[in-house]
């Protein structure tokens, strides 16, 4: 019996994961249809995909740039937006099954809220949304019966070995590659440049998550990620540095046993994954061979050098709106190093200085979250300005 083709909007079509996503669209064009397309500022790319892909949407996040999607798009039938209130409104189109939110940090909040609400299954990419408000969202998909579908490698990792599992979960380790300066110590990281800090060993991924992985935040926020995708306690995550990124997480259950699941790096392998839930597609992807790693190995992950990683563990253990607040000062923090105005090493300073001085809040609202993301901002930014 075919399957019916599956209508997907894709918040952040012209990022890493969007991309991918619409190769792996293409690659399947009888199982999905990109209905939405959305981006930011990248008006060029999008209206060259909403050109190639044919949604029956496309939204420029920058309402300046509005009018050039909207001429670049006027003699074909696709619909030309702007601004996140038509972000938040797309997202809820009666013929949209799932939504692939693949943007960037904070943002992903509302549009992601917006798509649970009108009953939408989630791909998430964005792992700022449950960093942030993670019970609020957890709790919203419950009560609109919506399955959260990890897109990150470490929790698509998870999320495969536990299919079809009863048993207790004791412990998961999400693995980490260790990034560009695995091994280096604190006086290399002191004059480490964002050139350097952008060449990832492994994975070919956006600016951010890139400055992310080689501070190891990344890392941390995909602890807090996963604690609520999996509704663990923080003593049963862990995290430990695998420098091939062949294993991509390990799940240990009550009875000692352990499931791991392998693949080369590539995130289309999750993408699909999420997108064709609960079947699984043929595709030509490199297959991995075992003779090409004769060794895997693993290491303990260095959270005295890498503070990030213990700065979100910190959070974990708090909670309240702290997750909010660490993950408000890294956006600011990994943005002004790309610009060059803080240091490697500072980031850590900010984030950690941000945590310590800000207001906490036990029980955060909705409200309270975005109050708390706007303060850390303008408080993070001050602090830069001050070194």
């Amino acid at each position: 019996m075919p399957q019916q083709i599956k209508n997907i909007a894709i918040l952040g079509s012209t990022g890493s994961i969007g991309t991918q996503a619409l190769e792996v669209i293409e690659a399947n064009p009888a199982l999905f249809y990109a209905s939405v397309l959305t981006a930011q500022s990248n008006v060029d790319l999008l209206i060259e995909q909403a050109l190639k892909f044919k949604p029956k949407v496309a939204v420029i996040g920058d309402e300046n740039k509005y009018q050039i999607l909207k001429e670049a798009l006027k003699n074909t039938s696709i619909e030309a937006k702007s601004g996140m209130a038509s972000l938040c409104e797309v997202v809820a189109l009666p013929e949209i099954e799932i939504v692939l939110t693949a943007l960037v940090g904070f943002a992903g909040l509302k549009p992601t809220i917006a798509a649970i609400k009108a009953g939408k299954h989630i791909a998430l990419a964005n792992k700022e949304t449950l960093v942030v408000a993670g019970e609020l969202i957890t709790d919203l998909a419950k009560q609109h019966h919506v399955n959260i579908l990890p897109v990150d490698s470490e929790h698509s990792a998870i999320f495969q070995c536990l299919t079809g599992e009863l048993d207790v979960i004791e412990k998961i380790y999400l693995t980490a590659s260790g990034g560009p300066f695995r091994g280096k110590n604190i006086k290399f990281l002191s004059e480490v440049t964002k050139h350097q800090a952008l060449k990832h060993p492994n994975w070919v991924m956006g600016a951010k998550i890139t400055i992310d992985s080689s501070t190891l935040m990344n890392k941390g926020l995909e602890v807090i990620e996963a604690k609520w995708l999996f509704n663990l306690d923080v003593k049963q995550i862990d995290v430990i540095v695998h420098p091939q990124s062949i294993i991509h997480s390990i799940v240990q259950f009550e009875d000692g046993s352990m499931k791991a699941q392998m693949g080369l790096p590539d995130m289309k392998l999750p993408i699909q994954y999420a997108l064709a839930y609960p079947n699984r597609l043929k595709n030509d992807f490199k297959r991995f061979n075992f003779l090409d790693y004769p060794a895997l190995t693993f290491e303990q992950a260095d959270t005295k050098t890498f503070r990030n990683l213990a700065l979100a563990f910190d959070a974990l253990e708090k909670a309240g709106n702290m997750p909010c607040i660490v993950n408000a000062a890294n956006e600011v923090v990994v943005a002004e190093f790309l610009n060059e105005q803080i240091g490697f090493l500072q980031m850590s300073e900010v984030i950690e200085t941000c945590m310590a001085k800000l207001d906490f809040i036990k029980e955060p609202s909705l409200e309270d979250y975005f109050e708390s993301d706007k303060q850390t901002r303008i408080f993070a930014k001050q602090l830069v300005t001050n070194i």
